[in-house]
């Protein structure tokens, strides 16, 4: 078996060239970026139940597997969720054209759809090599997720490298996205940035790169557990009206302070609150059985997620 075959990226018209090569250059001389408007929603926009492959990640993990990605998905369908997040990590490698295709047809016969796929990066980098390889590999995992049905994949931005400053290592994240932005157009895949840690644990440190970044299958893959500041909530609302997929996490930590239960009621009535409609995934990471605690987390925001 092959492969699935990476097909090239378009080459951007001479007016994309010159608004992305702009805007980088406005970046790397100190110069104020012109913010993105917030994605255009109306109120009432509908509310669907998904969940990671992450929150099983103890079953699914390549190393001493237990679970395939096809019975997590037959987990998701008896817990009635209307979607899946088919993560990368659990793709058993090399990665063929042949079992995308069993999973998407598996997902259409239990009725589910395959509401994000997220992939492990770094985009902290220098121009080099290494940056290339991270590039081609998000290019190539953007066809992956096509062809799969995926709207969206959820990336990184990394820490910024010794040696680096945060505003050097942000506007390296803004470029190699911009390198992926005319691959991930062509294929209707939306990269989707993740407040993850590194140069994007603050709201303000993700912002600044999604408002920074010139491309409208751009934006944020909001995880409400990865805020650990003093108002964590507040965070949350601010990136909200720029997030194309959501992960909702059981638990939070604001800073200073033990993790705790987190409020989900409120988490939903911020999504609401900003108009947010697609999907929202539960992607579990707290302590206690996942096969136990998942399809309990789960009834509990469908029942939000209904109201």
């Amino acid at each position: 078996m092959q492969r699935p075959t990476i097909r090239p990226a378009t080459r951007p018209t001479t007016r994309r060239r010159f608004l992305r090569l702009g805007a980088a250059w406005a970046l790397a001389l100190g110069a104020p970026a012109r913010a993105i408007e917030p994605f255009t929603r109306k109120a009432g926009g509908r509310l669907k139940l998904s969940c990671a492959a992450y929150s099983l990640r103890k079953y699914l993990d390549l190393k001493k597997p237990s679970m395939t990605l096809e019975e997590f998905m037959e987990k998701c369908a008896a817990w009635g969720t209307d979607g899946v997040e088919l993560t990368e990590y659990y793709f058993p490698k090399p990665i063929t054209a042949e079992h995308v295709a069993r999973l998407k047809r598996k997902a259409a016969l239990l009725g589910l759809d395959i509401t994000g796929s997220p992939i492990g990066n770094n985009f902290a980098l220098p121009p080099g090599e290494e940056r290339e390889r991270q590039v081609a590999a998000v290019k190539a995992w953007i066809d992956v997720s096509a062809d799969l049905g995926s709207p969206a994949i959820r990336i990184f931005a990394g820490g910024a490298p010794r040696g680096a400053s945060e505003v050097d290592a942000r506007k390296w994240v803004v470029e190699s996205i911009e390198a992926c932005c005319a691959h991930a157009a062509k294929r209707g895949v939306f990269l989707a940035l993740e407040n993850h840690g590194g140069v994007v644990a603050e709201a303000d440190g993700l912002l600044e790169i999604v408002r920074a970044v010139r491309c409208e299958w751009f934006g944020v893959n909001l995880d409400t557990g990865n805020f650990h500041t003093r108002d964590p909530y507040g965070d949350i609302e601010r990136c909200v009206p720029y997030a194309v997929t959501c992960q909702v996490k059981t638990e939070i930590a604001p800073a200073g302070e033990k993790k705790r239960e987190a409020d989900l009621a409120r988490l939903v009535g911020i999504l609401r609150k900003v108009g947010y409609a697609g999907y929202v995934t539960l992607e579990y990471e707290a302590a206690e059985e996942p096969l136990e605690a998942v399809p309990r987390h789960l009834e509990t925001l469908r029942k939000l997620l209904s109201a």
